[in-house]
């Protein structure tokens, strides 16, 4: 018993975060489907936040009701800012550009947040540049190789790539899911670029969450209050957007499911059990599973979706891939040294010392601006602010 049990702590973290990125993958095929048989992205995504804020709600209403802290002005423009950059910015342009692409290209485009976030903590002084240092020529290195990937991912497109278990249905003619989207050069472009701009929002939105969370401590409610003003701020853009009433109508059929998957599993229930995570094994392992979820989405989507997948997909996923990886041993190495270093011994004026170290403080302000703190999930599991 006692060998199962410490079995199952070890393993429970694996288990979780692999099936997270079944949850994430779930997500990308769904929403695929949904924005391919006509439903607009705008709406989806307030659908998606409104479900996202009602399953949440009630978990900060109870679990924080006396840590709760004041609202304030200056709090209450930096959750406005936040939802703007997260709900409205960052899922529409990212729903656009999966729509164009498909689900396996836009998840490996979204590998490029850790670089990008990296360079945004760089430019607003979070980060500083040690040349001399490993970690940091790692992160260097890995930021280079990234946009590399993207920019290949982006301009070129190459050959089909014919995958073993879709020869079948090629072969059958005429057998393809309806689902399915043959990009031109212009959309591919396009859609690229959407993806691009999602992800700098993300990283962006990174970044002042990283002061908001300071402030305002309550993670679930401020999760909540993101969702919901991200809601409200979807609906004036929808409005602005879209005049056809009848874009908001929703039965029971995939737009219903793709909104409350998103919103219910992506959003709320990810959000949770990644907190969870990285609260006990740190950012940088949670981190690195995104590419796992790259790779199950091409399975699904090839099988789903009968996606097709193209050589310069491929190759640009790969050195995005690689990247990501040099970013976050950069990273790890960082936690590491900080964990290590002891702070100065200091006195108490009676000849006792007190000497403490930053490792737990470090590892908390690595936290500061990630995994349990950060807004409800965006559903795509390309890695956190963590991996600043």
């Amino acid at each position: 018993m006692a060998f199962s049990g410490g079995f199952m702590e070890k393993a429970g973290p694996y288990f979780a975060m692999i099936a997270l990125q079944f949850g994430y993958a779930g997500m990308n095929v769904l929403t695929k489907v949904s924005l391919n048989g006509g439903m607009s992205h705008y709406v989806l995504v307030v659908y998606r936040h409104a479900f996202a804020t009602v399953a949440i709600a009630p978990f900060a209403l109870i679990l924080e009701r006396k840590v709760r802290p004041k609202m304030t002005w200056s709090i209450f423009f930096q959750i406005f800012v936040l939802a703007l950059l997260g709900p409205v910015i960052d899922q529409n342009f990212y729903y656009v550009g999966l729509k164009y692409t498909g689900p396996t290209f836009a998840c490996a485009m979204s590998n490029i947040l850790p670089a990008m976030t990296f360079v945004m903590a760089v430019i607003f002084r979070m980060e500083k540049i040690e040349l001399k240092k490993v970690r940091c020529q790692a992160k260097i290195f890995g930021t280079v190789v990234t946009v590399a990937g993207a920019m290949l991912m982006t301009l070129y497109k190459g050959p089909l790539m014919h995958l073993a278990w879709t020869r079948h249905s090629q072969a059958g003619g005429g057998g393809e899911a309806p689902a399915v989207v043959d990009p031109t050069g212009k959309e591919w472009f396009l859609g690229s670029l959407f993806v691009i701009i999602a992800t700098l929002a993300w990283a962006s939105l990174f970044i002042l969450q990283t002061h908001t969370i300071k402030q305002y401590t309550a993670q679930l409610s401020l999760t909540t209050l993101i969702c919901f003003v991200g809601t409200i701020q979807a609906v004036v853009v929808t409005f602005v957007m879209e005049r056809r009433p009848s874009v908001w109508t929703i039965g029971f059929d995939m737009n219903l499911l793709a909104a409350a998957y998103a919103g219910i599993v992506t959003s709320s229930i990810a959000y949770y059990v990644q907190g969870l995570v990285i609260k006990k094994t740190g950012p940088v392992f949670a981190s690195a599973f995104s590419p796992l979820m790259m790779i199950i989405v091409a399975v699904m989507g090839s099988f789903i979706l009968s996606e097709k997948i193209y050589l310069g997909a491929v190759l640009g996923a790969v050195v995005i891939v690689v990247g990501l990886y040099a970013v976050l041993w950069g990273k790890h190495k960082e936690t590491q040294e900080k964990e290590a270093t002891p702070l100065p011994v200091a006195t108490n004026g009676h000849g006792a010392t007190n000497t403490e170290m930053i490792g737990a403080a470090g590892a908390r302000n690595d936290r500061d601006a990630t995994g349990p703190t950060r807004p409800a999930s965006n559903g795509r599991g390309g890695g956190s602010a963590s991996e600043v």
